[in-house]
């Protein structure tokens, strides 16, 4: 074949790989000048290999990303089909393996996001390994080989049930011939990711029916368990990735993406890659409602602090369901808190009160202290008037009991993440009652007023204290005392009060706005 030219306009120049059903050459596109891939399939194929190397050329050539190999052109000549694609330089993902976490992270980054772009389109790949992904020169991720994809509208050109696929890669769905979704090709790149982290594939076995079987059966070891250095985002993106089932699993590309970019926040000391989405602003270096280059908000990255094993293990399995945040590690005594904490610098803290070693009250200080953008949220059992004034009073962005709801103290880390404070239920009644108790007049005071004018304009808390140049518990108890004298449960009602009375009027918020 070498020196052929198809169509008088592909010339074969040298062989790249063969394969069951094609063989893969090197040639020159002579009408436009550049380097192509010429995919030639081998004779005497069975029919269904026919009618899937067509349907890689349909499923391909509805997708335009940089990280997809591009088709440029399909034909036949002589009864010898052929596809035209893109030709890549580089190595396959099979060199990467190992590779330090920061390559692991923005290389999955950006299959993660390319999968996304298919899914959106209603294609999934089907057989996503390091084989079928090349990695440029400078660092650019082309997903290769659609054969085995299915876009939505294409007849199966596989018998219902049919296992298909790489047996180390599959999905516990393939596994087993159901029926599949995009979710599949996640799974299949947390696979891929396992191996690129920890240099061996979660799930080993030389007879294929067991290792079907430990698929859909079996745990994948802990990655941190074979490289202990390994971040622990990173080992939670990788998992939550390799869940049995799709729903644990992420539910979108774009999702998986972020998780990564967000696992391991800087590349540095990382094996030198120029990749094309670290152009994207690191989840560290964000406000934490801030959204990455592709639009779609970066998982809250949290800590958890409590000595309690079981809840504390029931929390991390209860936000491992959550696309939006994410667990990047555990600790069960306030020294490993705080050390944790300053290494690796969560977005939310979640930090029990009673500790072995050190407790909440000490480690909430030295955290605002020497960690200032890691925002904390209180989890304890204890609704003591002390314990609340003093946590408050030492930093923290929120309180919360351990008897409220799991909603609710989902809907607290997302809010104390997005840079609000959060009181939790009766906690805000406890802090109103300590107001009460100290004060019968119901003439609000000049700050309270200024207070409740700013939340008029849309303030929260932590901004009027910023303003008004106050500390934030001062700010809480002036506000629960304008509540009280309101006779309000709320914030937005105590305003509205206030403004039915006539003791606040609008007109006095855009001069307070612009002090």
């Amino acid at each position: 074949m070498i020196g052929r030219t198809f169509r008088n306009r592909y010339e074969i120049q040298s062989l790249l790989g063969e394969g069951s059903t094609a063989t893969v050459y090197k040639g020159l596109d002579r009408r436009l000048n550049r380097a192509v891939a010429l995919k030639v399939l081998l004779p005497h194929v069975r029919e269904t290999a026919r009618r899937r190397f067509m349907q890689e050329a349909t499923s391909s050539a509805q997708l335009n990303h940089p990280n997809i190999m591009a088709i440029y052109d399909m034909d036949e000549e002589h009864g010898q089909h052929f596809l035209v694609v893109e030709y890549v330089e580089g190595e396959t993902l099979t060199a990467y393996v190992p590779s330090d976490p920061a390559t692991v992270a923005q290389i999955g980054a950006q299959i993660a996001a390319a999968l996304g772009y298919a899914h959106e389109r209603e294609i999934i790949h089907r057989d996503i390994k390091p084989a079928n992904i090349k990695v440029t020169p400078a660092g650019v991720v082309k997903i290769m080989d659609l054969g085995l994809a299915l876009p939505r509208e294409a007849k199966r050109v596989t018998a219902e049930g049919m296992i298909i696929g790489t047996p180390a890669y599959l999905s516990p769905e393939q596994a087993q011939g159901l029926t599949l979704d995009y979710r599949t090709d996640l799974y299949s790149l947390g696979v891929v990711l396992f191996e690129m982290a920890t240099g061996q594939l979660p799930f080993q076995s030389d007879d294929i029916p067991a290792l079907l079987m430990q698929h859909v059966r079996q745990p994948p070891p802990l990655p941190r368990s074979l490289v202990p250095e390994l971040p622990a985002g990173l080992e939670t993106v990788i998992l939550k990735a390799l869940e049995k089932s799709p729903s644990r699993r992420f539910q979108s590309g774009a999702a998986m993406a972020s998780a990564l970019r967000a696992a391991v926040p800087t590349a540095e000391g990382g094996r030198a890659i120029s990749v094309q989405d670290s152009k994207a602003t690191t989840h560290q270096n964000m406000p934490a409602i801030g959204r990455t280059a592709t639009g779609t908000l970066p998982p809250l990255r949290v800590l958890l602090a409590d000595d309690h094993t079981m809840l504390r293990r029931s929390l991390a399995n209860l936000l491992a369901q959550r696309d939006d945040i994410m667990v990047i590690g555990e600790a069960s005594d306030g020294e490993a808190a705080l050390e944790q904490t300053l290494e690796l610098q969560p977005d939310v803290l979640v930090l029990d009160l009673n500790m072995p070693k050190m407790g909440g009250l000490d480690v909430l200080p030295l955290v605002r202290q020497r960690a200032p953008r890691v925002r904390v949220l209180v989890l304890t059992g204890r609704d003591e008037d002390w314990y609340i004034t003093q946590a408050l009073r030492a930093g923290a962005h929120g309180y919360v009991l351990k008897s409220d709801s799991e909603n609710s103290l989902v809907d607290a880390i997302q809010r104390v993440g997005a840079g609000g404070m959060v009181l939790g239920r009766g906690v805000s009644e406890i802090v109103i009652g300590m107001v009460r108790s100290r004060t019968s007049d119901t003439k609000l005071t000049e700050e309270e007023r200024k207070i409740l004018l700013l939340i008029a304009g849309g303030l929260d808390n932590a901004a009027i204290a910023e303003r008004l140049g106050q500390d934030l518990i001062s700010v809480i108890e002036a506000l629960a005392s304008a509540m009280n004298k309101m006779g309000s449960k709320d914030r937005h009602a105590a305003v509205l009060t206030a403004l039915r009375q006539g003791d606040i009027l609008l007109d006095e918020l855009h001069n307070l706005l612009h002090q």
